[in-house]
Protein backbone atom coordinates (compact mmCIF):
# COMPACT_ATOMS: atom_id res chain seq x y z
CA UNK A 1 0.00 0.00 0.00
CA UNK A 2 1.35 3.53 -0.75
CA UNK A 3 2.79 5.38 2.36
CA UNK A 4 0.11 7.18 3.94
CA UNK A 5 0.34 10.75 4.25
CA UNK A 6 -0.98 12.41 7.60
CA UNK A 7 -0.20 16.20 8.07
CA UNK A 8 -0.98 17.31 11.34
CA UNK A 9 -3.42 20.16 10.73
CA UNK A 10 -5.83 22.05 12.74
CA UNK A 11 -7.76 24.42 10.30
CA UNK A 12 -11.32 25.25 11.59
CA UNK A 13 -12.82 25.80 8.18
CA UNK A 14 -12.15 25.77 4.47
CA UNK A 15 -10.46 28.69 3.09
CA UNK A 16 -12.33 29.81 -0.03
CA UNK A 17 -9.83 29.35 -3.39
CA UNK A 18 -9.83 27.85 -6.81
CA UNK A 19 -10.15 24.48 -7.36
CA UNK A 20 -6.36 23.46 -9.25
CA UNK A 21 -6.54 20.77 -11.81
CA UNK A 22 -4.83 17.44 -10.41
CA UNK A 23 -1.07 16.17 -11.35
CA UNK A 24 0.03 12.75 -11.15
CA UNK A 25 -2.87 11.03 -9.15
CA UNK A 26 -3.18 7.64 -9.12
CA UNK A 27 -7.36 6.77 -9.38
CA UNK A 28 -6.51 2.97 -9.97
CA UNK A 29 -7.03 1.22 -6.21
CA UNK A 30 -4.78 -1.94 -5.59
CA UNK A 31 -5.63 -3.03 -2.72
CA UNK A 32 -2.62 -4.96 -0.58
CA UNK A 33 -2.41 -7.73 1.52
CA UNK A 34 -3.04 -5.68 4.42
CA UNK A 35 -6.10 -3.41 2.60
CA UNK A 36 -8.03 -6.85 1.68
CA UNK A 37 -7.51 -7.92 5.59
CA UNK A 38 -9.07 -4.78 6.65
CA UNK A 39 -11.65 -5.32 3.40
CA UNK A 40 -12.45 -9.07 4.99
CA UNK A 41 -13.18 -7.29 8.36
CA UNK A 42 -15.71 -4.84 7.31
CA UNK A 43 -19.23 -4.67 9.45
CA UNK A 44 -21.71 -6.95 7.87
CA UNK A 45 -23.23 -3.52 7.48
CA UNK A 46 -21.35 -2.33 4.34
CA UNK A 47 -22.19 -4.78 2.29
CA UNK A 48 -25.66 -3.19 1.42
CA UNK A 49 -22.79 -0.37 -0.65
CA UNK A 50 -21.65 -3.38 -2.78
CA UNK A 51 -25.15 -4.37 -3.47
CA UNK A 52 -26.34 -0.87 -4.28
CA UNK A 53 -23.76 -0.92 -7.07
CA UNK A 54 -24.95 -3.94 -8.65
CA UNK A 55 -28.65 -2.86 -8.46
CA UNK A 56 -27.63 0.14 -10.11
CA UNK A 57 -25.76 -1.93 -13.10
CA UNK A 58 -28.39 -4.52 -13.03
CA UNK A 59 -31.39 -1.75 -13.18
CA UNK A 60 -30.20 1.70 -14.05
CA UNK A 61 -31.49 3.55 -17.53
CA UNK A 62 -28.67 4.92 -18.25
CA UNK A 63 -25.24 2.67 -17.60
CA UNK A 64 -23.07 5.29 -19.53
CA UNK A 65 -23.99 7.40 -16.34
CA UNK A 66 -22.60 5.03 -14.01
CA UNK A 67 -19.40 6.85 -13.18
CA UNK A 68 -17.68 4.22 -10.34
CA UNK A 69 -14.98 6.86 -9.54
CA UNK A 70 -17.41 9.51 -9.29
CA UNK A 71 -20.19 7.31 -7.28
CA UNK A 72 -17.89 5.63 -5.05
CA UNK A 73 -16.28 8.77 -3.92
CA UNK A 74 -20.06 9.93 -3.41
CA UNK A 75 -20.45 7.26 -1.06
CA UNK A 76 -17.39 8.04 0.70
CA UNK A 77 -18.32 11.18 1.55
CA UNK A 78 -21.98 10.47 2.75
CA UNK A 79 -19.57 7.67 4.97
CA UNK A 80 -18.06 10.86 6.35
CA UNK A 81 -21.08 13.13 6.82
CA UNK A 82 -22.92 10.34 8.82
CA UNK A 83 -20.45 10.46 11.50
CA UNK A 84 -22.12 13.96 12.66
CA UNK A 85 -18.75 16.00 13.22
CA UNK A 86 -18.84 18.85 11.32
CA UNK A 87 -14.61 18.64 11.29
CA UNK A 88 -14.24 15.40 10.05
CA UNK A 89 -14.76 16.05 6.00
CA UNK A 90 -13.59 14.23 3.12
CA UNK A 91 -11.65 15.70 -0.16
CA UNK A 92 -11.90 14.46 -3.82
CA UNK A 93 -8.35 14.30 -5.73
CA UNK A 94 -8.86 18.07 -6.63
CA UNK A 95 -10.43 19.60 -3.07
CA UNK A 96 -6.96 17.26 -1.93
CA UNK A 97 -4.90 19.24 -4.47
CA UNK A 98 -6.42 22.86 -3.81
CA UNK A 99 -5.88 22.07 0.34
CA UNK A 100 -2.56 21.44 0.10
CA UNK A 101 -2.32 24.66 -2.16
CA UNK A 102 -3.85 26.92 0.79
CA UNK A 103 -1.35 25.95 2.97
CA UNK A 104 1.32 27.64 0.51
CA UNK A 105 -0.52 30.73 1.02
CA UNK A 106 -1.52 31.47 -2.76
CA UNK A 107 -4.72 30.51 -3.91
CA UNK A 108 -7.91 32.54 -6.06
CA UNK A 109 -10.91 33.10 -4.01
CA UNK A 110 -12.76 35.62 -2.23
CA UNK A 111 -10.79 35.62 0.35
CA UNK A 112 -13.13 34.10 3.71
CA UNK A 113 -13.07 31.60 6.33
CA UNK A 114 -16.44 29.60 7.07
CA UNK A 115 -17.68 26.63 8.93
CA UNK A 116 -20.84 24.75 9.30
CA UNK A 117 -23.26 26.14 12.21
CA UNK A 118 -26.56 25.62 12.75
CA UNK A 119 -26.84 23.43 9.24
CA UNK A 120 -25.72 26.75 7.31
CA UNK A 121 -22.63 28.35 6.42
CA UNK A 122 -21.26 31.06 8.40
CA UNK A 123 -18.30 33.39 7.68
CA UNK A 124 -15.75 33.28 10.59
CA UNK A 125 -13.57 35.87 9.21
CA UNK A 126 -12.85 37.78 6.25
CA UNK A 127 -9.14 37.82 5.89
CA UNK A 128 -7.08 41.30 5.38
CA UNK A 129 -7.90 43.33 2.53
CA UNK A 130 -9.79 40.66 0.26
CA UNK A 131 -12.61 40.71 -1.80
CA UNK A 132 -14.38 39.24 1.49
CA UNK A 133 -13.38 42.42 3.61
CA UNK A 134 -13.79 44.82 0.50
CA UNK A 135 -17.51 43.50 0.04
CA UNK A 136 -18.14 44.44 4.17
CA UNK A 137 -18.64 40.83 5.16
CA UNK A 138 -18.23 40.40 8.60
CA UNK A 139 -18.12 37.36 11.42
CA UNK A 140 -20.99 35.82 11.94
CA UNK A 141 -22.41 36.57 8.66
CA UNK A 142 -25.02 33.29 7.09
CA UNK A 143 -24.48 32.76 3.78
CA UNK A 144 -28.28 30.98 2.84
CA UNK A 145 -27.44 30.60 -1.23
CA UNK A 146 -24.53 30.81 -3.13
CA UNK A 147 -25.40 32.11 -7.24
CA UNK A 148 -28.85 31.16 -5.62
CA UNK A 149 -28.47 27.84 -4.60
CA UNK A 150 -29.60 27.62 -0.79
CA UNK A 151 -26.67 26.35 1.76
CA UNK A 152 -29.12 24.35 4.11
CA UNK A 153 -27.06 21.07 4.81
CA UNK A 154 -24.82 22.27 2.90
CA UNK A 155 -20.76 20.79 3.93
CA UNK A 156 -18.48 23.70 4.47
CA UNK A 157 -16.35 21.62 1.87
CA UNK A 158 -18.37 21.86 -1.00
CA UNK A 159 -19.68 25.31 -0.24
CA UNK A 160 -16.17 26.45 -0.41
CA UNK A 161 -15.59 24.37 -3.63
CA UNK A 162 -18.61 26.55 -5.14
CA UNK A 163 -17.69 29.78 -3.92
CA UNK A 164 -14.20 29.32 -5.50
CA UNK A 165 -13.19 30.05 -9.19
CA UNK A 166 -10.83 31.64 -11.58
CA UNK A 167 -9.44 35.31 -10.64
CA UNK A 168 -12.08 37.84 -12.44
CA UNK A 169 -14.76 35.78 -12.30
CA UNK A 170 -18.00 36.48 -9.82
CA UNK A 171 -20.03 34.82 -7.63
CA UNK A 172 -23.34 36.12 -5.40
CA UNK A 173 -23.80 35.30 -2.28
CA UNK A 174 -27.19 35.92 0.00
CA UNK A 175 -26.29 36.95 3.02
CA UNK A 176 -28.40 37.23 6.48
CA UNK A 177 -26.89 39.11 9.50
CA UNK A 178 -27.56 39.36 12.80
CA UNK A 179 -29.80 42.37 13.35
CA UNK A 180 -31.10 43.19 9.83
CA UNK A 181 -34.71 42.18 8.98
CA UNK A 182 -33.78 40.67 5.46
CA UNK A 183 -31.33 38.96 3.47
CA UNK A 184 -29.20 40.29 1.29
CA UNK A 185 -27.17 39.44 -1.67
CA UNK A 186 -23.66 40.17 -2.40
CA UNK A 187 -21.41 40.34 -5.77
CA UNK A 188 -17.66 39.75 -5.69
CA UNK A 189 -15.16 39.42 -7.94
CA UNK A 190 -12.70 37.14 -7.09
CA UNK A 191 -8.84 37.68 -6.91
CA UNK A 192 -5.41 36.10 -6.49
CA UNK A 193 -4.97 36.24 -2.81
CA UNK A 194 -1.20 36.29 -1.42
CA UNK A 195 -1.92 35.58 2.12
CA UNK A 196 1.22 36.84 4.57
CA UNK A 197 0.56 35.27 7.37
CA UNK A 198 2.64 37.63 9.22
CA UNK A 199 2.51 41.31 9.30
CA UNK A 200 4.78 43.62 11.35
CA UNK A 201 5.21 46.92 12.02
CA UNK A 202 7.18 49.30 14.87
CA UNK A 203 4.79 51.51 16.66
CA UNK A 204 7.37 53.57 18.59
CA UNK A 205 9.13 50.71 21.09
CA UNK A 206 6.47 48.50 20.68
CA UNK A 207 6.45 45.57 17.65
CA UNK A 208 3.10 44.92 16.50
CA UNK A 209 2.71 41.87 15.21
CA UNK A 210 -0.15 40.47 13.42
CA UNK A 211 -0.68 36.66 12.37
CA UNK A 212 -3.87 36.15 10.02
CA UNK A 213 -3.31 32.32 9.55
CA UNK A 214 -1.11 29.06 10.87
CA UNK A 215 0.30 28.23 7.32
CA UNK A 216 3.44 26.68 6.30
CA UNK A 217 5.68 29.88 6.09
CA UNK A 218 4.38 30.81 9.08
CA UNK A 219 7.22 29.84 11.26
CA UNK A 220 9.82 31.27 9.28
CA UNK A 221 8.08 34.25 8.47
CA UNK A 222 7.20 34.93 12.41
CA UNK A 223 10.71 34.54 12.93
CA UNK A 224 12.00 37.09 10.54
CA UNK A 225 9.40 39.42 11.48
CA UNK A 226 10.45 39.12 15.10
CA UNK A 227 14.32 39.48 14.42
CA UNK A 228 13.71 42.55 12.33
CA UNK A 229 11.32 44.25 15.34
CA UNK A 230 13.85 43.26 17.82
CA UNK A 231 16.76 44.78 15.44
CA UNK A 232 14.69 48.29 15.69
CA UNK A 233 14.54 48.50 19.46
CA UNK A 234 10.88 46.18 20.26
CA UNK A 235 10.69 46.42 24.53
CA UNK A 236 7.46 44.83 24.05
CA UNK A 237 5.08 42.89 21.40
CA UNK A 238 1.40 43.14 20.37
CA UNK A 239 0.60 39.51 18.78
CA UNK A 240 -2.51 39.83 16.78
CA UNK A 241 -4.46 36.70 16.76
CA UNK A 242 -7.69 38.36 15.97
CA UNK A 243 -9.76 36.84 12.88
CA UNK A 244 -7.27 34.13 12.90
CA UNK A 245 -9.18 30.74 12.13
CA UNK A 246 -6.20 28.41 12.71
CA UNK A 247 -3.99 26.30 10.28
CA UNK A 248 -0.97 24.05 11.27
CA UNK A 249 0.08 22.63 14.84
CA UNK A 250 3.65 22.72 14.55
CA UNK A 251 3.46 26.27 13.48
CA UNK A 252 1.33 26.70 16.47
CA UNK A 253 3.97 25.45 18.79
CA UNK A 254 6.70 26.94 17.09
CA UNK A 255 5.03 31.11 17.50
CA UNK A 256 4.64 29.98 20.92
CA UNK A 257 8.14 29.20 21.54
CA UNK A 258 9.09 32.40 21.04
CA UNK A 259 8.15 33.80 24.18
CA UNK A 260 8.21 30.79 26.50
CA UNK A 261 11.61 29.23 28.09
CA UNK A 262 10.49 26.36 29.77
CA UNK A 263 7.15 24.04 30.38
CA UNK A 264 4.34 22.98 27.82
CA UNK A 265 2.68 24.65 24.94
CA UNK A 266 0.03 22.26 24.60
CA UNK A 267 -1.46 18.58 25.53
CA UNK A 268 -3.32 16.56 22.67
CA UNK A 269 -5.17 13.51 23.47
CA UNK A 270 -6.11 10.96 21.53
CA UNK A 271 -9.19 8.30 21.09
CA UNK A 272 -6.86 5.88 23.52
CA UNK A 273 -6.99 8.60 26.01
CA UNK A 274 -3.28 8.83 25.69
CA UNK A 275 -1.66 12.27 26.43
CA UNK A 276 0.83 13.92 23.90
CA UNK A 277 2.29 17.04 25.92
CA UNK A 278 3.79 19.13 23.67
CA UNK A 279 6.62 20.96 25.51
CA UNK A 280 8.06 24.41 24.29
CA UNK A 281 11.18 24.38 21.62
CA UNK A 282 13.89 26.10 22.48
CA UNK A 283 15.81 29.11 21.50
CA UNK A 284 13.09 31.62 21.61
CA UNK A 285 13.74 34.90 20.27
CA UNK A 286 11.79 37.19 23.26
CA UNK A 287 11.42 35.25 25.97
CA UNK A 288 12.06 38.24 28.46
CA UNK A 289 9.74 40.92 26.68
CA UNK A 290 6.40 41.91 27.86
CA UNK A 291 3.59 40.52 25.52
CA UNK A 292 -0.09 41.17 25.15
CA UNK A 293 -2.27 39.16 22.71
CA UNK A 294 -5.40 40.27 20.96
CA UNK A 295 -8.20 37.56 20.50
CA UNK A 296 -11.85 38.34 19.14
CA UNK A 297 -14.79 35.54 18.15
CA UNK A 298 -12.73 34.40 15.03
CA UNK A 299 -9.58 33.55 16.57
CA UNK A 300 -9.59 29.59 16.62
CA UNK A 301 -7.87 26.41 16.84
CA UNK A 302 -3.86 26.73 16.22
CA UNK A 303 -4.52 30.56 17.26
CA UNK A 304 -6.00 29.66 20.66
CA UNK A 305 -3.39 27.18 20.88
CA UNK A 306 -0.59 29.64 20.74
CA UNK A 307 -3.34 32.00 22.87
CA UNK A 308 -4.38 29.62 25.64
CA UNK A 309 0.03 28.51 26.57
CA UNK A 310 0.67 32.17 26.81
CA UNK A 311 -2.00 32.61 29.20
CA UNK A 312 -1.50 29.23 31.29
CA UNK A 313 2.28 29.86 31.98
CA UNK A 314 1.70 33.15 32.53
CA UNK A 315 3.52 34.77 30.13
CA UNK A 316 0.93 37.35 28.54
CA UNK A 317 -2.36 38.93 29.30
CA UNK A 318 -4.98 38.20 26.71
CA UNK A 319 -7.46 41.26 25.48
CA UNK A 320 -10.39 41.54 23.56
CA UNK A 321 -13.56 39.37 23.17
CA UNK A 322 -13.71 35.46 23.87
CA UNK A 323 -12.14 33.15 21.78
CA UNK A 324 -14.55 30.79 19.06
CA UNK A 325 -13.91 27.62 20.74
CA UNK A 326 -12.36 25.01 18.88
CA UNK A 327 -10.51 22.21 21.01
CA UNK A 328 -10.00 19.38 18.16
CA UNK A 329 -6.83 18.32 16.52
CA UNK A 330 -7.92 17.17 12.22
CA UNK A 331 -5.57 14.96 10.55
CA UNK A 332 -5.73 14.40 6.45
CA UNK A 333 -5.22 11.06 5.88
CA UNK A 334 -4.61 10.44 1.86
CA UNK A 335 -5.98 7.81 0.31
CA UNK A 336 -5.21 5.56 -2.28
CA UNK A 337 -7.06 7.43 -5.26
CA UNK A 338 -5.94 10.44 -4.47
CA UNK A 339 -8.53 11.40 -2.21
CA UNK A 340 -8.25 12.41 1.41
CA UNK A 341 -10.23 12.57 4.64
CA UNK A 342 -9.94 15.15 7.13
CA UNK A 343 -10.07 12.80 10.70
CA UNK A 344 -10.68 14.72 14.17
CA UNK A 345 -7.98 12.55 15.52
CA UNK A 346 -7.66 13.98 19.39
CA UNK A 347 -8.85 17.00 21.60
CA UNK A 348 -6.31 19.64 22.81
CA UNK A 349 -5.97 21.04 26.24
CA UNK A 350 -3.97 24.13 27.45
CA UNK A 351 -1.67 23.71 29.61
CA UNK A 352 -3.51 24.08 32.56
CA UNK A 353 -6.20 21.42 31.04
CA UNK A 354 -8.67 23.55 30.37
CA UNK A 355 -10.50 21.70 27.43
CA UNK A 356 -12.43 24.99 25.42
CA UNK A 357 -14.72 23.23 23.50
CA UNK A 358 -17.43 25.45 22.85
CA UNK A 359 -16.36 28.33 25.39
CA UNK A 360 -12.98 29.76 24.21
CA UNK A 361 -10.92 31.49 25.70
CA UNK A 362 -11.26 34.12 28.14
CA UNK A 363 -9.94 37.45 27.75
CA UNK A 364 -8.47 38.85 30.59
CA UNK A 365 -9.28 42.60 29.73
CA UNK A 366 -12.60 41.93 28.31
CA UNK A 367 -13.84 44.74 25.86
CA UNK A 368 -15.78 46.45 23.61
CA UNK A 369 -13.01 48.14 21.58
CA UNK A 370 -12.38 46.74 17.76
CA UNK A 371 -10.18 47.33 15.09
CA UNK A 372 -7.04 49.82 15.80
CA UNK A 373 -8.53 51.35 18.83
CA UNK A 374 -8.14 48.00 20.35
CA UNK A 375 -4.74 48.01 19.21
CA UNK A 376 -3.84 51.49 20.72
CA UNK A 377 -5.10 50.39 23.87
CA UNK A 378 -2.30 47.85 23.85
CA UNK A 379 0.66 49.81 22.74
CA UNK A 380 -0.39 52.19 25.68
CA UNK A 381 -0.30 48.73 27.71
CA UNK A 382 3.01 47.79 26.89
CA UNK A 383 4.65 51.57 27.11
CA UNK A 384 2.80 51.90 31.10
CA UNK A 385 4.66 47.98 32.01
CA UNK A 386 7.42 49.26 30.26
CA UNK A 387 7.67 52.36 32.19
CA UNK A 388 6.57 50.39 35.43
CA UNK A 389 3.74 52.42 35.57
CA UNK A 390 0.18 51.59 36.66
CA UNK A 391 -1.88 49.40 34.05
CA UNK A 392 -4.87 51.30 32.44
CA UNK A 393 -7.83 48.55 31.69
CA UNK A 394 -9.69 49.16 28.59
CA UNK A 395 -13.25 50.30 28.34
CA UNK A 396 -15.09 46.90 30.01
CA UNK A 397 -17.89 45.41 27.58
CA UNK A 398 -21.05 47.45 27.64
CA UNK A 399 -22.94 44.23 28.34
CA UNK A 400 -22.29 40.78 28.98
CA UNK A 401 -23.81 39.41 25.75
CA UNK A 402 -21.06 41.85 24.03
CA UNK A 403 -18.36 40.15 26.59
CA UNK A 404 -19.37 36.89 25.15
CA UNK A 405 -19.68 38.03 21.32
Amino acid sequence: MKKTFILSFLLTVAVLMTSLPMIGCDSKFIPSEADKKTLQNLPSQFQIESQAWQKLQEYYVDQKQLDANKISQGAVRGMVQAVGDPYTDYYTPQEYQSTMIQLTGVFQGIGATIEKKNNYIVIVAPMSDSPAEKAGLKTGDIILKIDGQSTEGMNSDVASQKIRGTAGTRVTLTIGREGQREPFEVTLTRQEIKMDSVKTEMRGQVAYIKIQQFILPTTDDFKAALTKDLGNGAKGVILDLRDNPGGILTQAIDVASQFLTRGIVVKVVDKNGTESVQKVKSGGLATDLPIIVLINGGSASASEIVAGALQDNERAKLAGIKSYGKASVQNIVKLDDGSAMKITTAHYYTPNGKLITGTGLAPDYPTDLLGDNLTKWAEGYLNDTIAGTPIVAPPAPATAAAAAK
